[in-house]
């Protein structure tokens, strides 16, 4: 009974980041009007959200292993239920800029301990690829269901609802999670924090998300973002070379040496930059194509969030039966033919039910790969390096993610031909074959996994 509410703690967890990273988008109107919000600042609202959580994954992840995975899951949770209620009372958009920034830093430590928990609170096998399953169906959940609840609060109570609805949850996690997570025990003295190497990996990845967030609009040859590519390769270069020479590293060599956690990090990376940027574009056709409003939009994502969940636990039973390589191969073959039948069904004025057999093939390979990868990024790694393989993993899949939609928005604004709407829709439909071939060049990283990480799985 402790370890299945556990579960229900830990998925709630992910529940609450998906929700977070998502619930904002159909606020951002309301939000940009009643803040005072320039054009150019509002999307800052969701940037400082993505930049900080990319940037501090790594740190998060070392620091569930050094200070404590349950330490760190209620320290993150109140982090976000504080953040959360500043957010709900702020009166100025600077002030919710930084709260975005600052639940950013709740993720980045939320997201690799609850990982690291899973890992080692379930023996690896059977019971912590159902764990995962749950957990991953949680979060697929909530990207979609974030917006179809954000539509519901804005219009029942307003933007500030969006942020207040964090504070109970958030709060009832750190509660939970200090009741049912076994207990950290004392630090020991033999290993230490590497200072100097989370400062330079922090600032380098924070910077280059930063960058990927920022270049599009302000232009890639502008000072800012040419002064943001530099400071972000000096300090990668100086976390490299702290790394080599580190008594305890922030990221030990002996991982990149574990090539099922190398291809995980492949794998995430390139699944967040397919998978994760289509709720952009379906966004866009819904609201700016068909015309459909905040709480519709939400509605229209009903069904991806059903099926991607449903993935989820296909894909946990087709790895007991077929082995993890091969689920993944299934799971992104799946997400390429529904991409390339969603990009064939969206025009101007056809019904939603002609889009449905595209997101239900994209939903299943979508869930299945995401159980996959985690599983391939947890196997075989020791217990005290699971938070840290988890802050790895993540960290590409947020800057996976990241690069992806910076490079889909580009195409998508570079195809699109003729009068505006049509021209709209042209670049949509390019931007998802573009998620279609990728998926496609994708399924070969699967061939790199360890037989032994696809035994254990």
């Amino acid at each position: 009974m402790r370890t299945r509410l556990s579960l229900l703690v830990l998925a709630l967890a992910q529940l609450v980041i998906a929700l977070d990273y998502n619930i904002v988008y159909v606020a951002l109107p309301e939000i940009g009007a009643g803040l005072g919000f320039s054009a150019h600042g509002l999307q800052w609202v969701v940037s400082a959200y993505v930049v900080t959580t990319g940037g501090f994954l790594l740190l998060g992840g070392r620091a569930a292993d050094l200070l404590g995975r349950r330490r760190t899951f209620v320290a993150a949770a109140l982090v976000y239920a504080g953040s959360s209620l500043v957010g709900g009372l702020s009166e100025s958009a600077g002030v919710l800029v930084a709260v975005r920034a600052v639940q950013g830093l709740g993720g980045s430590l939320l997201f690799p301990a609850t990982l690291a928990l899973i890992n080692t609170i379930y023996e690896e096998g059977p019971a912590r690829n159902r764990a995962l399953a749950v957990w991953g169906a949680a979060g697929a959940g909530g990207l979609c269901f974030g917006s179809l609840l954000g539509g519901v609060l804005v219009e029942a109570f307003g933007w500030p609802s969006v942020f207040f609805v964090n504070v109970p949850v958030a709060a009832a996690l750190a509660w939970a999670g200090l009741r049912l997570f076994p207990a950290d025990g004392p630090r020991g003295g033999t290993r230490r924090f590497d200072v100097t190497g989370a400062l330079a990996a922090t600032g380098g990845i924070t910077l280059f998300v930063f960058l990927l967030v920022h270049a599009p609009e302000a232009g890639w040859g502008s000072p800012s973002a040419l002064l943001s590519a530099l400071l972000s390769v000096t300090l990668l270069s100086v976390f490299a070379l702290v790394e080599t020479r580190a008594r305890d590293p922030l990221v030990p060599a002996r991982l990149f040496a574990h090539r099922g956690l190398v291809a995980a990090m492949a794998i995430t990376a390139l699944y967040s930059a397919t998978f994760s940027s289509l709720p952009y574009f379906l966004t866009l056709y819904f609201q700016n194509v068909r015309g459909y409003g905040a709480f519709a939009t939400g509605l229209a994502f009903l069904v991806p969030a059903v099926v991607t969940a449903l993935g989820t636990q296909v894909g946990e039973r087709a790895v007991a039966r077929v082995g993890v390589r091969r689920m993944l191969v299934g799971g992104m073959s799946l997400g390429a033919a529904g991409a390339a039948a969603l990009g064939l069904a969206l025009t101007g004025d056809g019904s939603y039910v002609l889009l449905l057999p595209g997101i239900v093939l994209l939903g299943l390979g979508q869930g299945a790969a995401w159980t996959g990868m985690w599983i391939v990024a947890a196997s075989g790694i020791a217990a005290e390096d699971q938070g840290v393989a988890s802050g790895m993993a993540s960290t590409t899949l947020q800057v996976g993610g990241a690069v992806g939609l910076a490079l889909l928005v580009a195409l998508s604004g570079s195809v699109g031909t003729g009068p505006p709407d049509e021209a709209l829709l042209s670049g949509i439909r390019g931007a998802v074959f573009a998620v279609a071939a990728v998926l496609c060049c994708g399924v070969p990283l699967t061939l790199v996994l360890r037989r032994t990480a696809t035994a254990a799985a």
